[in-house]
């Protein structure tokens, strides 16, 4: 399942799109997946190619568009696992064959193809179609190039709020209206921590806040404009303040006991949605189905959503089209199209892809989106508030490592071993420091 595999991949230490509805993608050796209303032969063949469960072929959106031009016909091949399916794009990119004439690239990567693949790319500003305007800013500009050009089209984001236990609140004698739950955090993650150490004083045993102190710290960092790489592309995770302040701040909810000490995207993480072991977990768009399945019916009304403290993103993905490419002008069409506002509000309808389109925010299956798991939640308006709150953040080729090894390394041994905060980082960046030097 795609949300799966950005989960695992993209953040297994921090953390895709959504797991509202699931899906299987092909392997590799599968044939690639064709339609067509027509049924006859197509005048131009465009492929794409994605990882894991993309959501542009399970919402329909090929067969839509083949059927608005029955002149081109639409194939698709997926690749289960963003580590297996990127190396092999750098390697085709290098090659200048091999490509499919539209590729997908996960956020993690984006500043590595932008910053060393970009002459190899269209322009996708100039496709017919393109409004850069109906974009999220800070989502434009990860796609574009330094020299101005945007080789990448965003598809989806992952706009975060506070997903929370309505019952745990109330045992705790906290508000569990999600307006008046947004107001205890409203503009400070250090809110957020004081709003833990009520609840737990009134909690009870075995009923931890968070569910780990690594999610809250992947948050935090994810409404900061520089975190792991300064404004010239220089790697600048330990100078920079805003990263050891969110280190230390998530290292908090560990030593203050307000951490249930699990470990994202592993079963006893699952479980804990179930066993109600935790009564807030930082939550993306995408991550509402993945509670909604993991808690199960009986978790139904219990769960909702506030804004979280400050706007962040934790996840997304872009649509490139290679220039080695023989149909170049028509795969850059496509890509416009199935970027455009109104695909996007239909792959959030369909599948919980949350758009990077700020313009499909008003239409109807966005802005009128609630959510009946979370006592009808209005998502669109929620989480399109986080959207257009986040700020345009830098992104480094080695985001990823940085952000993994401060997770599994560092902050892991702080919630999990009780190492104290310093030893914690200490080791991380040990970590880090040896893996950049690779």
């Amino acid at each position: 399942m795609r949300a799966r595999r950005r989960l695992v991949t993209a953040v297994g230490a921090m953390g895709a799109t959504a797991l509202l509805l699931a899906g299987c993608s092909q392997d590799p050796g599968e044939a690639p997946a064709q339609g067509g209303p027509t049924g006859g032969k197509a005048k131009t063949t465009l492929t794409v190619g994605v990882f894991g469960a993309f959501g542009l072929q399970e919402a329909g959106l090929y067969d839509e568009y083949m059927a608005q031009n029955p002149g081109v016909r639409i194939e698709q091949t997926s690749i289960e696992r963003n580590e297996n399916y990127y190396p092999q794009l750098l390697t085709h990119l290098g090659t200048g064959s091999g490509l499919a004439d539209i590729q997908a690239v996960e956020v993690n990567n984006i500043a590595e193809v932008t910053a060393t693949q970009a002459e190899k790319l269209v322009d996708l500003a100039k496709a017919p179609g393109v409004d850069k305007g109906a974009y999220l800013p800070w989502k434009w500009a990860q796609g574009t190039a330094k020299n101005g050009a945007t080789v990448a089209l965003g598809t989806d984001i992952g706009p975060q709020g506070i997903c929370y236990r309505k019952d745990l609140f109330a045992a705790a004698g906290l508000p569990t209206d999600r307006a008046a739950v947004g107001a205890l955090w409203a503009g400070d993650w250090n809110k957020y921590l004081e709003t833990g150490k009520a609840y737990k004083a009134k909690a009870g045993a075995g009923k931890a806040f968070v569910d780990s102190a690594s999610g809250v710290m992947a948050a935090v960092t994810g409404s900061s404009a520089e975190r792991f790489y300064d404004a010239r592309g220089k790697v600048a995770y330990k100078t920079n303040p805003a990263v050891r302040g969110a280190f230390d701040l998530a290292a908090s909810f560990a030593v203050e006991g307000l951490s249930a000490k699990l470990q994202q995207f592993t079963p006893a993480w699952d479980q804990g949605f179930s066993n109600g072991n935790f009564a807030t977990v930082s939550c993306p768009a995408w991550m509402l189905g993945y509670i909604q399945d993991k808690a199960g019916p009986a978790g139904k009304d219990k769960w909702d959503v506030a804004q979280a403290p400050k706007p962040s993103n934790w996840g997304g993905s872009f649509l490139v089209v290679p220039k080695a490419g023989k149909k170049a002008e028509e795969a850059a069409k496509l890509a416009a199209w199935l970027t455009a506002p109104a695909q996007q509000a239909k792959l959030f309808e369909k599948r919980g892809s949350f758009p990077s389109a700020s313009a499909a925010y008003s239409l109807p299956a966005v802005s009128g989106a609630k959510h009946a798991y979370f006592g009808g939640a209005p998502i669109g308006e929620i989480f399109a508030r986080a959207a257009e709150g986040v700020p345009v953040t830098v992104i480094g080729p080695k985001d990823l490592v940085i952000a993994q090894n401060l997770a599994d390394i560092g902050m892991l041994q702080v919630d999990q071993k009780g190492r104290t905060p310093q030893e914690g980082w200490d080791a991380a960046v040990k970590a880090i420091d040896n893996a950049l030097e690779q």
